[in-house]
């Protein structure tokens, strides 16, 4: 299996427009993230997690030429804007792609493209979706069993994924006790970690070291980073066993 960190930034990027801090001005390229997602390579199947606002410009980065299936964490913008342009490969490999996720964000993806979805769709060129209402239980995609872990992103309840020893968890500031239980044994666990300073809905670097430690993974990224931190600077400070993701990184196991 090989996962490829396809953005690594929080909801407006890195550099954020119009902003003239240390990390937006950086010449570091980990210091340049896109709005968060992943992409998970098993045996020739390609799983997309979430099509973030940079979708397009994530695609042609990672040369991607098809998709099997496309799992959602939660349903805020920069992680479902990038939807639309599925139909790329839709178009260019004449089927429809596959859409997984908890109702809610399934709820809220027709609603905002209802174009697509609607009973008068329109008549110019759109993405053909399959939706897959999925609960905290399995499920396969192509015969790849993955793991939900329910969070919680504040008080919004939110999945992250594990697809044998790699979990994905982005988009959290607490993790439930049972969900712990579904975090044991990781080879490689990707974590949000938005900033040094608290925040309500998200892990701060410090609370995503304790959960991190807890869970106990041989090997930890954080992703789903703000403008605040500087990559060099904050990689150097985390325990030896805890990264920074950056977008880009490929990771293989």
């Amino acid at each position: 299996m090989e996962v490829e960190i396809l953005g690594s930034g929080t909801s407006m990027g890195v550099p954020i427009a119009g902003c003239d801090c240390r990390v937006c001005c950086s010449t570091d390229s980990k210091d340049k993230r896109l709005r968060t997602s992943a992409l998970l390579k098993i045996d020739g199947t390609q799983i997309l997690i979430d099509t973030s606002v940079d979708y397009r410009q994530q695609m042609l980065r990672a040369n991607v030429k098809y998709l099997n299936a496309v799992i959602y964490t939660h349903h805020h913008v920069d992680h479902i804007l990038g939807m639309d342009d599925l139909r790329s490969f839709n178009i260019l490999n004449k089927t429809s792609i596959p859409l997984y996720g908890m109702q809610d964000t399934m709820d809220n993806i027709k609603r905002v493209f209802i174009y697509a979805f609607g009973e008068n769709q329109s008549k110019s060129t759109i993405p053909r979706l399959d939706i897959h209402v999925i609960d905290k239980n399995c499920f396969q995609v192509s015969g790849i069993d993955i793991t939900p872990i329910p969070l919680l992103h504040g008080r919004m309840p939110v999945f992250g994924y594990r697809v044998g020893a790699f979990a994905y968890c982005t988009d959290v500031s607490t993790i439930p006790e049972s969900s712990f239980e579904r975090l044991q044994d990781l080879e490689v666990l990707v974590l949000g970690a938005l900033r040094h300073k608290p925040h309500p809905t998200h892990f701060s670097i410090e609370q995503a070291i304790e959960a991190a430690q807890r869970i106990g993974a041989k090997t930890t990224y954080f992703t789903h980073i703000a403008h605040s931190v500087m990559h060099q600077e904050t990689e150097a400070q985390l325990p030896p066993d805890i990264h920074l993701a950056y977008d880009g990184l490929k990771l293989t196991f």
